[in-house]
Formats: structure tokens, C-alpha cells, sequence
């Protein structure tokens, strides 16, 4: 990192320097807009899984993270500068962003496909500056307004609740359709949520975590079964989940925690026919399915890229009460404390669902 900003001014950073070494450090300042940017003021930014993979492992298959890289990718704040050619966002506006910068020049974004662009520069990954800082110069484009009374931390939100749009747009879920949720940590019960409201019939989660699946029961769930049970009365989620359905198995199964197992258990509890969907991004880079059960089936198979188009859809689900964000975010942390948050979110501690840093007020 240079050691000065524009004019010799810095603020302060989320840096990550090794595996589980996340640290307030000073940085140099972005500076000033350039045309078709604006500079946000940092409000709040969840932790995301992503960000807990990059903690934990120091990569995302072949995205290697450099020492010093500043993190966090969900976030809002208020527009503290506008750079020339901006006309539709105003200083002081609190806004939702969207953290993926994507060409739109390219084929796949030509198609109406930013999510997957090839060129994208993604905030708080190796090869963008992330947002847990002071401040963040971004595309004017990438800035949602919010109404004037959702929270910067609901605005956070936002992003985590885009995917889990996304993946909902991608099963076709129809009405009355059985649904099951492999993992309630906030991507699986945001899912949950979207897809109830799509008309999702009965939904099914599974969930290792007790005081996660109590809070899903209370959510979006029919029913959550705990896959790491291994008393007598151990439930095999999978043989759970085909019970339930009478042996038939779910239309449409979301893999949305990221475990070695859960994308062979959603293949297994789909019904012939039916949908899965992938989410989550697996800890060894690495994802089976049994072939005869998936060929058998004949399942269509979809994995999530992140999300497109969402944003003003999720505004419009927080802001009508359609979907509650805030009860997801259990922890708010200044960002001087930033260690303490990634130790308690990486230790499932203290009840923990999304940990939000507040950067400023």
C-alpha cells in the first residue's frame, strides 16, 4: 500500500495480512470522483460467507487474496461526492451498492448477464478494494437510493437477500411447489423467505447449527433437520426430507451451505424432474453428485453466481415488510473492532447470524 492518500490523506481500512488476521490499519484515501463515480461514505457492511472464506482459507479457488487486501462486499452509505455526468443521486443520500462492477461491453453482459461477466471487479476480492474503509469510490451506477426509512444496516442486507432473489428467479419455483433449504445460515433463510413468497408450498431446511434452526422455524421453515445429530435418534436429513414428502422429494432443493455433502443430499431429496439449485460456495473448491441419482432423475442442475437485476426488487421487499432483513443482523460491531467481529462470526458464537460493521453514523 502506498503510505499516503490524495494530498497526504488516509482513512481507515479492514486489511487482511494471513489467514484469520483481519486489522484496523490506515490507508491511503480514494480521493475524488472521477466522471460517472461517486464517493460513498462508508455506513455499514456485513460479514459475509465469502468474506469467511477468504478469512479461513486465504482464497476462493483460484481468487488468492493479497496481504493487505480490504474486505467486505455487502454494504450502503451516504454519497459524499458526485463526480461530473451524475444526475440522478444527490450528496447526503444513503444508498444500497452493488458491489459487482461489471464491463457492459462484453458478450455476456451484452446478453443481459453482468453476473457472470468475465471482466467484472468485484468489491473486497483480490481484485477490487472492498468497502470495510471510511470510504469507497464506485460507479454512480452500482448506487441504489433507499427510502428515507430503511436502515444503513438493512441496506446491507440487501446484497445477501439480491442472491437469494437470484436463485429463486433461476428454479422457476411454482406455486405450491415443496421446497427444501440445505443450510439456514442468512443466504439459506433469506432463500427461504424469497421462495415462500414466490409460493413456495411446504418448505424443508436442514441446519447443523441448534440456535440456527430454531430461528429458521420462526422465519421461513415447515420444518429443519439437523444433519450432524449422531445420538440414536439421529435424524439422516435426506431420509427426513423423503418422509416428509410421503418418498417423493422436494421440486426444488437450494444447496445454500457450502458443506462437502449438501450438494449430493440436494440431488438426493429432489423428486424426479425436479430443480436444484446450487448456492454455496464449497470450503475445498470441489462438488460431487452421485451420477445415477442426478442421471436417474433427470435433474436440472443450476449454480448461483452472485445475482442480477435485484436490487430494486429487494428494496421494494424490505421497505413493504415482504421480507425482514434486521432480524438476521444479530451483532453490530464498530470498525476498530474489526478482529473481535470475524472471531465471534468464525466461532458461530453468541448466537451470531449476520455481523454488520458499522463504519460510521
Amino acid at each position: 500500500m502506498d503510505k499516503d492518500g490524495v494530498g497526504g490523506r488516509t482513512m481507515r481500512a479492514a486489511g487482511f495480512f494471513g489467514l484469520r488476521d483481519v486489522r484496523l490499519v490506515d490507508v491511503p484515501h480514494p480521493g475524488p470522483p472521477a466522471p460517472g463515480e461517486v464517493l460513498v461514505r462508508v455506513a455499514a457492511v456485513g460479514i459475509c460467507g465469502s468474506d469467511h472464506h477468504y478469512y479461513n482459507e486465504g482464497a476462493i479457488g483460484g481468487a488468492i487474496v493479497d496481504e493487505g487486501m480490504i474486505m467486505g462486499h455487502e454494504f450502503s452509505g451516504w454519497i459524499a461526492e458526485i463526480g461530473s455526468g451524475v444526475e440522478r443521486l444527490r450528496v447526503g443520500q444513503l444508498v444500497a451498492v452493488e458491489p459487482a462492477i461489471s464491463c457492459g461491453t462484453c458478450e455476456f453482459c451484452r446478453k443481459g448477464h453482468p453476473n457472470i461477466c468475465p471482466n467484472v471487479l468485484f468489491c473486497g476480492s483480490p481484485n477490487h478494494v472492498g468497502a470495510m474503509a471510511d470510504y469507497i469510490r464506485i460507479p454512480a451506477e452500482n448506487c441504489f437510493p433507499l427510502p428515507e426509512d430503511m436502515t444503513p444496516a438493512e441496506g446491507a442486507m440487501l446484497e445477501p437477500l439480491g442472491v437469494a432473489i437470484h436463485s429463486v428467479d433461476l428454479a422457476h419455483l411454482k406455486v405450491g411447489e415443496t421446497v427444501a433449504v440445505l443450510g439456514a445460515g442468512p443466504i439459506g433463510l433469506f432463500t427461504a423467505a424469497v421462495a415462500r413468497l414466490a409460493g413456495a408450498g411446504t418448505v424443508y431446511m436442514t441446519e447443523p447449527v441448534a440456535y440456527r434452526r430454531d430461528f429458521a422455524l420462526e422465519y421461513a421453515a415447515d420444518a429443519v433437520f439437523d444433519p450432524s445429530a449422531e445420538d440414536a435418534s439421529a435424524e439422516d436429513v435426506v431420509d427426513a426430507i423423503l418422509q416428509a414428502t410421503a418418498g417423493r422429494g422436494v421440486d426444488v432443493a437450494f444447496e445454500a451451505a457450502g458443506a462437502s455433502e449438501t450438494p449430493d443430499q440436494a440431488a438426493r431429496v429432489t423428486t424426479p424432474g425436479g430443480r436444484v439449485i446450487v448456492v454455496g460456495i464449497p470450503n475445498d473448491n470441489t462438488m460431487t453428485m452421485t451420477a445415477s441419482v442426478v442421471r436417474r432423475k433427470g435433474l436440472t442442475i443450476k449454480v448461483v453466481r452472485r445475482m442480477k437485476h435485484t436490487y430494486p426488487r429487494a428494496i421494494e421487499l424490505v421497505h413493504s415488510g415482504a421480507v425482514d432483513v434486521a432480524r438476521l443482523v444479530t451483532h453490530v460491531f464498530p470498525l476498530d473492532t474489526i478482529s473481535r467481529a470475524f472471531e465471534v462470526v468464525n466461532g458461530y458464537n453468541d448466537g451470531v447470524l449476520r455481523a454488520v460493521i458499522q463504519v460510521s453514523e
